[in-house]
């Protein structure tokens, strides 16, 4: 279950803040450009970052909802019995794929801290600070995937019942 605070989803409330900054930042930009003729170097470094991370906390979204891609004339060709093998060996191979950008992921930050100790251009922050939001935020993207196959599972079986 995706963790809540009275009632308020927090991947929701994630993706809704992140999507609110970058829209600010990009908004107090323009300003900037057009009233003053200066640019915030940050801001971009700052977007695209927040850009990344929201995109993991909309794929949790997406998977949770089936909004991601997905062969669903095909599921729906399958007989009854092999539903739920389709079912489960979806959610096993999005979990491996997602284990995997959490592998690479966490590679890099072990290169960043260990080897490079690079850091941002603009606001001169540890580089493994922006890559650490990837591995943090999947903890959502596993939650959307095992609520969306047990909603799938629950359907199929009501199916069966009637």
């Amino acid at each position: 279950m995706t963790p809540r605070i009275k009632g308020i989803r927090i991947d929701y409330w994630l993706a809704a803040s992140m999507l609110f900054t970058m829209a600010a930042i990009a908004f107090i930009n323009v300003l900037s450009r057009y009233l003053f003729h200066f640019s915030f170097a940050a801001t971009e470094e700052i977007t695209i970052n927040l850009f990344v991370w929201m995109t993991v906390v909309g794929t949790a979204i997406a998977f949770e909802r089936g909004s991601q891609l997905g062969m669903v004339t095909l599921f729906n060709i399958f007989p009854k019995r092999y539903k739920k093998l389709v079912i489960l060996l979806g959610a096993s191979l999005s979990t491996i794929l997602f284990l995997l950008v959490d592998y690479y992921m966490l590679q890099a930050i072990y290169e960043e801290l260990t080897l490079f100790q690079a850091t941002s251009a603009a606001l001169d922050i540890p580089v493994w600070i922006y890559y650490a939001g990837v591995p943090v935020l999947s903890v959502f993207v596993f939650a959307g995937i095992y609520r969306q196959a047990a909603q799938h599972l629950a359907q199929l079986e009501s199916d069966e019942d009637h």
